[in-house]
């Protein structure tokens, strides 16, 4: 069987998770990272004797809507999935079940599926250095699970996974008023005077949104996956939005406990 991982991951939280598990299945996998908006642009097809691992991050307890027309071009022909969502620590509500429906409608039979935890998108402190080496044992864990279960039976069935279909409502961040707070417009500003133009925003953005002669300028929308913040050499980059400050301080005050990854095979 050929295996494929396949990935959306802005921080490469979710590609550590995928390429765990695949690595686990067979050492020989190929991986396709669909994080850069060009490689969104093609059409990926698999066959009977494919297994694809694919992992997404967990976006308001969903799987990003940017994603959703792209997935829609993953197209299998009897094929085998794993589908995989690494969450904040808050909680990966419905985006499992969403992520596998997705798949199944185009083709495939999900025979495993798995939510993990990485550190928040947003935070330094919620869910830090997470995936950590627990995190990743039980991912290789999962992997072997999966190994065996090829290994003992040539006919497989649809697993069942935590969430609702129809799927839910995104999740909405409020106030302690209970008032909604709208962050879907906010996008990261940049300290001039900081900003030495090396250009590794522009290429960590997944969007493609941010201006390559002027960092400062972001052209296209912002899915707040704050690559650019983090992985900017002289932290340039940072949000001032009140309504997403006040988001962030409220998860990180309220999702302290560890968070345990779930796997259904």
């Amino acid at each position: 069987m050929n295996i494929t991982a396949m990935y959306f991951s802005p921080n490469g939280n979710t590609k550590k998770i995928v390429y765990t598990i695949a690595n686990k299945i067979d050492e020989n996998f190929k991986s396709i990272d669909f994080t850069p908006p060009e490689n969104r642009n093609n059409e990926y097809k698999f066959r009977s004797e494919d297994l694809l691992v694919i992992g997404v991050p967990v976006y308001a307890g969903r799987v990003p809507n940017i994603l959703i027309k792209f997935l829609d071009k993953i197209k299998g022909e009897n094929s085998i999935a794993v589908p995989v969502v690494v969450y904040g620590n808050r909680n990966y509500d419905d985006a499992l079940i969403e992520l596998k429906n997705i798949l199944e409608n185009n083709g495939f039979c999900a025979i495993a599926g798995g939510a993990f935890i990485a550190q928040h998108a947003f935070s330094k402190i919620l869910a830090k250095n997470r995936p950590d080496s627990e995190d990743l044992a039980k991912a290789k864990d999962f992997g072997k699970q999966i190994y065996d279960k090829l290994s003992t039976s040539h006919e497989f069935k649809s697993i069942k996974v935590n969430g609702f279909t129809p799927v839910r409502e995104y999740y909405k961040p409020r106030d302690r008023a209970g008032n909604f707070i709208n962050i879907l417009k906010v996008k990261p500003k940049t300290k001039a005077e900081m900003c030495n133009n090396c250009g590794i925003c522009v290429s960590a953005c997944p969007m493609g949104s941010i201006s390559k002669e002027n960092p400062s300028d972001i052209t296209g929308i912002c899915i707040k996956c704050c690559a650019c913040e983090k992985k900017c050499p002289t932290g340039a980059k940072y949000f001032d939005d009140e309504g997403y400050l006040y988001h962030k301080t409220e998860l990180e005050l309220e999702y302290t406990r560890r968070a345990e990854p779930e796997i259904f095979i």
